[in-house]
């Protein structure tokens, strides 16, 4: 056989067997939609039956004895918090930490009374671009911790089959217009709907093949004094690997392989939680004043991490070949 012959066969048979993995796998692994669980198994049997084959589901009534259900209200919450400074992420169009005009853009952090963000929310007064609490560094204990004893500070059966407490507890609020991108976590995540819902688009981590990543300058919303933003690059910082696709209106164009993928998705309601494994892409929307509260465990980095990594590595290298045979 002729050595170009030969390497295009090389060529499709890494193609084939990155396509037929994903579809191997969701035969093998997972449903067509995330399953509902009414009765919350025990620690054991929960690290058994989902943390370990990494499998999502929505469990109703896993919270039910919090104080919050009752009382968070946006009028309890301005008079627990209202006088107090707060981290809250603006953007023009309700993309954080997403990917807009060959950058990756994060939010303006903008510090401001609970009130006065509580006033744009319930729309009080008017005011430039789209607001929403998010921030993810623990913001629940280390920003709002008046509130954090109408919860809990850890998911205690998720601590003891684990056999740790959780990294970070991040609170949630914002508009309808926030969205947050397609990406993944090394988190086992634990997402509690308050109030309102939220909507997800889940993709496996099988679906890596079909899930395209590049890379970008990192830079910064700022708004100016006319009202309008302002995009202020990090030139000394490194680029960002992130996710250019927007799953609700993707591009298959310019990225055809996405055909081939076969996003979950579900609604959290209030008083459900969500278990989300580590390593699923998620892609999130919610309601108008939703309320939320998650727990992000650190993932196990055992051999699933290690094959993901190696599914990463692969996609990485056949990329430039598949992006343009594989509508071949």
């Amino acid at each position: 056989m002729a050595e170009p012959e030969r390497e295009e066969g090389i060529v499709q048979a890494v193609k084939r067997c990155l396509a037929d993995f994903p579809t191997e796998a969701r035969e093998l692994c997972w449903s067509g939609s995330v399953p509902y669980l009414d009765i919350l198994p025990p620690p054991l049997e929960f690290y058994r039956e989902w943390i370990c084959p990494n499998k999502p589901c929505i469990i109703r009534n896993a919270f039910h004895h919090w104080p919050a259900l009752k009382k968070w209200t946006l009028g309890y919450l301005r008079q627990i918090m209202g006088s107090k400074l707060v981290s809250v992420a603006v953007t023009p169009n309700g993309y954080a930490d997403a990917v807009y005009q060959d950058w990756f853009v994060m939010p303006e952090e903008r510090h401001m009374p609970f009130s006065a963000f509580l006033d744009i929310l319930e729309k009080k007064i008017t005011s430039t671009g789209v607001f929403y609490v998010q921030k993810q560094c623990s913001n629940l204990t280390e920003e709002f911790p008046e509130l954090i004893d109408d919860v809990e500070p850890e998911i205690p059966w998720m601590s003891e089959a684990l056999g740790k407490k959780p990294d970070a507890v991040n609170f949630w609020l914002g508009e309808s217009s926030a969205v947050t991108s397609l990406h993944k976590d090394h988190y086992e995540n634990l997402y509690c709907v308050i109030s309102g819902e939220k909507h997800f688009l889940l993709h496996p981590p099988s679906d890596r093949p079909f899930i395209p990543y590049e890379l970008y300058p990192p830079a910064t919303y700022h708004i100016s004094e006319d009202g309008s933003f302002d995009i202020l690059e990090d030139k000394t910082a490194e680029k960002v690997p992130w996710i250019p696709l927007d799953p609700l209106s993707p591009d298959l164009k310019r990225y055809p392989v996405y055909t081939q993928a076969k996003p979950l998705r579900c609604t959290v309601k209030s008083g459900e939680m969500l278990y989300l494994p580590s390593l699923w892409f998620h892609h999130v929307q919610q309601s108008h004043g939703c309320i939320a509260v998650n727990y992000w465990y650190d993932m196990e980095y055992d051999l699933k991490y290690s094959y993901y990594q190696l599914l990463d590595s692969l996609t990485k290298v056949a990329q430039p070949i598949l992006d343009s045979s594989w509508n071949s």
